[in-house]
């Protein structure tokens, strides 16, 4: 028993350091590679022009952090959505939330830049969390009426649609140049991101998982059931409050900076419960803002260079290797209940 605990750690420290060293080399990469190749030398300060010092800290550095920081959010915002559903393909985008957040984002930007207002990182996470709170609304009225997981699925993908259809019909309406550009934040990315960016993503999202850490214990006990929660002393309620106030802060940050990204929710969570072999959130909480760092920095490495110069939107290639996930969770549950 005391051996099969011990390989036990020894696995899951692995894991967290391979993630960690994961992030590192992907967020390296990251600034090394694109349309001009910085070398390692350049890249610590030994060499490099002037140039290349300004396309490190007003490009490169900014966009790899933002993708660290908000895939990290994402996959942890999927791992609280999956929680507190029971569902194993809830997730930010797949439920809608994304695209309510995203229509929020839209519906303030085209309101307040169509007045030539200045839109500020604090008032584009505001609209986010209110749109992503008005899915998740919908989202919850769907689960008390259809206790089938499928159906639920299919209500949020409605949710979705309802949303982004909202979101395309007021960016075609719009004039002004700067505006439909938001067709490509629709689309997902993360290019033009600044320092102001960052620090604001930074401060919201350490915060919340921070937070959502915490919660490790309750989080535990409610995965095990309510009444189990309950005799335990966990106050349910609160805790499912706290779930959803977290998922959706952290969505809405992605979205307010990213604009939706797809599976990555979903993908992440899974492929590092596999590596694990726990679904304790002690360590499925920051494993998976690990794992979804390296996911997304892996994504936007691709998205950057596979037909350069031209730049894949983010969801393009989240979407090529978060889907397959998606399908094998699906594929593997089903063999499971006819076991």
């Amino acid at each position: 028993m005391a051996g099969r605990h011990k390989n036990r750690t020894f696995r899951i420290v692995t894991v967290l350091i391979l993630l960690g060293i994961g992030a590192l080399l992907f967020f390296i990469l990251n600034l090394c590679i694109g349309s001009v190749h910085i070398t390692l030398r350049e890249l610590t300060g030994q060499e490099g022009s002037e140039m290349v010092r300004k396309i490190l800290w007003d490009i490169r550095l900014p966009r790899a952090a933002a993708v660290l920081i908000l895939g990290g959010a994402l996959s942890l915002a999927g791992y609280l959505l999956q929680t507190f559903f029971n569902n194993p393909i809830a997730g930010p985008f797949v439920l809608g939330i994304s695209s309510g957040a995203k229509m929020a984002v839209a519906l303030v930007m085209v309101f307040l830049m169509g007045r030539g207002v200045r839109v500020s990182s604090a008032a584009m996470i505001l609209s986010a969390f209110f749109g992503a709170m008005l899915s998740m609304g919908f989202v919850l009225l769907m689960s008390r009426k259809v206790n089938n997981m499928s159906m639920l699925v299919v209500s949020g993908v409605m949710i979705g649609y309802i949303c982004s259809a909202i979101t395309e019909l007021v960016v075609t309406f719009a004039e002004d140049a700067d505006i439909v550009n938001l067709h490509n934040w629709s689309r997902g990315s993360f290019s033009g991101m600044t320092w102001e960016n960052v620090e604001v993503m930074a401060a919201v999202v350490s915060v919340t998982a921070l937070l959502v850490f915490l919660m490790s214990k309750p989080l535990a006990a409610y995965m095990l059931g309510d009444a189990y929660a309950k005799s335990v002393g966990v106050n349910i309620r609160l805790l499912r409050v706290c779930i959803v106030l977290f998922s959706s802060i952290l969505s809405a940050c992605i979205v307010a900076f990213a604009g939706p990204i797809s599976f990555v929710g979903i993908a992440a969570p899974h492929l590092v419960k596999k590596l694990l072999h726990t679904a304790e959130p002690i360590f499925m909480v920051p494993a998976c803002f690990l794992g979804g760092s390296v996911f997304c920095l892996f994504c936007d490495l691709l998205a950057k260079t596979m037909l350069a110069p031209t730049e894949l939107s983010i969801s393009t290639v989240t979407a090529i290797f978060g889907a397959p996930v998606v399908l094998w969770v699906m594929v593997s549950r089903r063999k499971e209940s006819h076991a």
